[in-house]
């Protein structure tokens, strides 16, 4: 027998119950901050990020690739942890609202439904991804009305660094 989880569950949603209610907070005067990622070893990298992102607005809503996408992306070791749990794990942190599985490729996501579904005020991407022009969802961004905020990099503080730490040791 499989024991309960104690996970958040409501704090999980499809992309349809994220427009729903991206729709009720956007109608409540609420700003919507997206943010979206592997988020695969969840390590204080991303949860400086995630900080700094939730403070641009009211909401925070995280998107995150799905296994199979993140496979196809970055080869068949990653991601380490599997989606359920990366959602669970993000979705226990205080600062991220609602966690939103992306069902798309990983580069067409977070452009591809993503973002057009939440239409959210602003979308907060790391300096690692360049020039907010040169951002892969800025034309989307342009066309919803999202405003950009870019995160600074935290030095050492990467899953890929990590990985390698690990691989070391």
């Amino acid at each position: 027998m499989e024991l309960p989880h104690h996970w958040r569950y409501e704090k999980i949603l499809t992309l349809d119950a994220a427009r729903e209610k991206a729709d009720s907070l956007r109608n409540a005067g609420k700003i919507i901050v997206t943010v979206n990622g592997s988020f695969d070893l969840l390590q204080a990298g991303h949860l400086d990020f995630l900080e700094e992102a939730k403070q641009q607005g009211d909401v925070l809503m995280v998107g995150i690739n799905t296994d199979e996408s993140i496979k196809a992306k970055k080869g068949d070791s990653r991601p380490i942890i599997p989606q359920e749990q990366r959602a669970a794990l993000l979705a226990a942190l205080i600062c991220v609202d609602y966690v939103v599985i992306m069902e798309g490729a990983y580069d067409n996501e977070p452009h591809g439904s993503y973002l057009p579904v939440i239409r959210p005020n602003i979308h907060v991407n790391g300096e690692e991804y360049g020039q907010i022009e040169s951002w892969v969802e800025y034309s989307v961004m342009q066309e919803i009305g999202a405003k950009p905020y870019q995160v600074r990099r935290r030095p050492n503080l990467s899953t890929t660094e990590i990985i390698e730490k690990i691989k070391n040791i």
